[in-house]
């Protein structure tokens, strides 16, 4: 329970139409069911523009340097001819004017116009072909205060104005900036200070600042891709190389790793026992049946049998058993295909029938594999267990906070007395006893800080849901996962990925991210919050890959000697994997 003033403080329960997605309209002085009214209409108004208007508007604000009102007014005064179809205006019709729609565009020179006449209630009572100069503008299709609460939510920083990636992408709106804008050339000076010498000033100095560019002083942190390191940053301009090992296609590397994080996550809800990256890894690439792929797709398939959704209804309809074993997996798989009616998916069901799923392509495996984990998100175990990991974390950060301020309270207290006493005189032996009582009051706030750090990883095991650390300069996403001792780099669109598996390599990425930048500045803060897990957690596996080494080349020469089982071979371990948490 949420706290105030140090009392428990029991929150009103939110409205049931509240959508957690909305942005706040801007306004202040409102109650919350004001500001909640206040939101709606702002929203309401912001899908007003025309999705005819959409490229077009976007492209006017993409690394415009106007400020908000300028660009409104440019916007609206582009507005004010424009023709689109779709749009809903007047024009002539037997010298009178009548309302109507530009049903399509015709020409290229003359313009030509197909639109069709409004009755009040907006319905089509016939069709004719205008000319342009027939049509009747009398407002843009969009008011001055819809444009600017556009402008507002489409865009992440206003100087100059930038728009979300995925509208960009969406509407094919180009991210980088223009050249004169990346060379400082865009950013001028809107005014000149007036010179004491008379409104003309010397005419040789106004024409030396004629041929210069006066640069704004800009204001840190911009849009990452506005940034220009200059030539003596080397550390800014050196990143280290990903390594790209991966054994499955690097496109499919977001699916391995989404698939064995689900997994690890909700293992106990799946009956299934904890497996490394790299053992799922060679379990998919290998082109012979293995027991983890096989309890892996086993798991979900009971785990979706217990929900009765879907899936249940149509193993019902087969009158197949609720019981899925190690040899029947396959039907059940069979039958998982046809559900998702994905013709990519469904073209293997012959090969898997025949027996010889292992041999279907990696990416196909993991997209199988992608398909069953997203089903089983929606089931309620898993949705259940989302819940009470929440709970738990937000008791044990009530519990956090307690813990740290009544530290803090000792602690000041414990230095308050200590310089008691360093000002008193120990003459009877009471300076002892005090010295005595600190030392303990100190031990007992060092205990509770020992109390937080505990509290702060039973916290971070609670956590669930994957999400990257941020994005660097180009839009690459970078993710860690505690369980696995690597720093994976996924591409702006997700086709590449590669990884980082070194304290050094850590080291010199963090000294390349430019704090210039709005992107690289958040991702290096959340680097350095977390440096000493990542840094540990990539020694670690440095560690145990040594050793691993160590031990192939020991099988590689017993091997030379004596005949060695393939299962001896530490790449090869996936096949000695054994279920522990099987529900049997």
């Amino acid at each position: 329970m949420p706290l105030f003033k140090r009392k428990p403080f029991s929150l009103l329960e939110p409205p049931k139409d509240l959508d957690s997605k909305e942005k706040i309209s801007g306004k202040s002085n409102l109650t919350f069911e004001e500001a909640l009214v206040s939101e709606h209409h702002a929203v309401s108004k912001a899908q007003k523009l025309p999705t005819e208007l959409m490229a077009p508007v976007l492209r006017m604000i993409q690394y415009s340097t106007l400020g908000l009102y300028e660009l409104v007014e440019k916007i609206y005064a582009s507005l004010q001819e424009a023709v689109f179809e779709g749009l809903e205006l007047y024009a002539k019709q037997d010298g009178l004017e009548a309302a109507c729609r530009i049903l399509k565009i015709l020409g290229s020179g003359t313009k030509m116009y197909e639109v069709g006449w409004l009755l009040r209630d907006k319905t089509i009572i016939s069709t004719s072909v205008i000319k342009g100069e027939d049509l009747i503008h009398r407002r843009p299709p969009v008011s001055r205060n819809t444009l600017k609460i556009f402008i507002r939510d489409a865009t992440s920083q206003n100087a100059p104005w930038v728009i979300h990636e995925n509208l960009a992408k969406r509407y094919g709106i180009p991210i980088e900036p223009p050249n004169d804008m990346m060379f400082g050339e865009g950013l001028q000076k809107k005014g000149r200070k007036r010179r004491e010498d008379g409104p003309m000033g010397d005419p040789q100095k106004k024409m030396k600042n004629d041929e210069e560019h006066i640069n704004v002083q800009i204001k840190y942190p911009i849009d990452d891709l506005l940034v220009q390191p200059s030539a003596d940053d080397h550390a800014l301009l050196k990143r280290p190389p990903l390594a790209t090992d991966f054994r499955v296609p690097k496109y499919s590397v977001g699916d391995l790793l989404m698939v064995w994080d689900f997994c690890l996550s909700f293992g106990r809800v799946l009956n299934l026992s904890p497996f490394s990256l790299v053992d799922l890894e060679n379990a998919i690439c290998h082109k012979e049946s293995n027991a983890l792929l096989v309890e892996i797709h086993t798991a979900i398939f009971h785990l979706l049998i217990k929900d009765e959704g879907d899936y249940f209804t149509i193993l019902r309809t087969k009158k197949r058993k609720l019981k899925v074993t190690l040899v029947t997996w396959a039907e059940y798989l069979c039958d998982f295909l046809e559900m998702t009616k994905t013709e990519e998916l469904t073209r293997n069901i012959a090969t898997v029938r025949k027996g010889y799923y292992s041999l279907i392509d990696t990416d196909i495996k993991l997209k199988i594999l992608r398909e069953l984990v997203e089903e089983a998100i929606t089931t309620s175990p898993v949705r259940e267990k989302l819940i009470e990991r929440v709970d738990q974390r937000q008791a044990l950060a009530a519990t956090k906070r307690e813990s740290t301020r009544k530290a803090k309270d000792e602690q000041n207290s414990s230095i308050d007395g200590l310089q008691d006493d360093n000002e008193s005189v120990d003459e009877q032996g009471k300076g002892k006893e005090e010295k005595d009582k600190n030392n303990i009051s100190r031990s007992k706030t060092e205990g509770k800080r020992h109390g937080v750090q505990h509290l702060e990883t039973e916290i971070e095991k609670l956590s669930i849901r994957s999400s990257p650390l941020g994005k660097d300069r180009h839009y690459n996403r970078y993710w860690f996962f505690r369980r696995e001792g690597r720093l994976f780099v996924e591409s702006a669109d997700s086709k590449e990925w590669g990884y980082y598996s070194t304290k050094e390599e850590l080291d010199v990425l963090m000294s390349s991210l430019n704090v210039k930048g709005i992107r690289e500045r958040a991702l290096k803060r959340q680097l350095d919050k977390l440096y000493s897990k990542i840094s540990n957690a990539l020694e670690k596996r440095s560690k145990e890959i040594t050793h691993k080494l160590l031990l192939e080349e020991a099988v590689l020469r017993r091997s030379t000697r004596v005949r060695a089982q393939p299962r001896d071979n530490p790449s090869m371990s996936f096949l000695k994997y054994v279920n522990k948490w099987k529900d049997n």
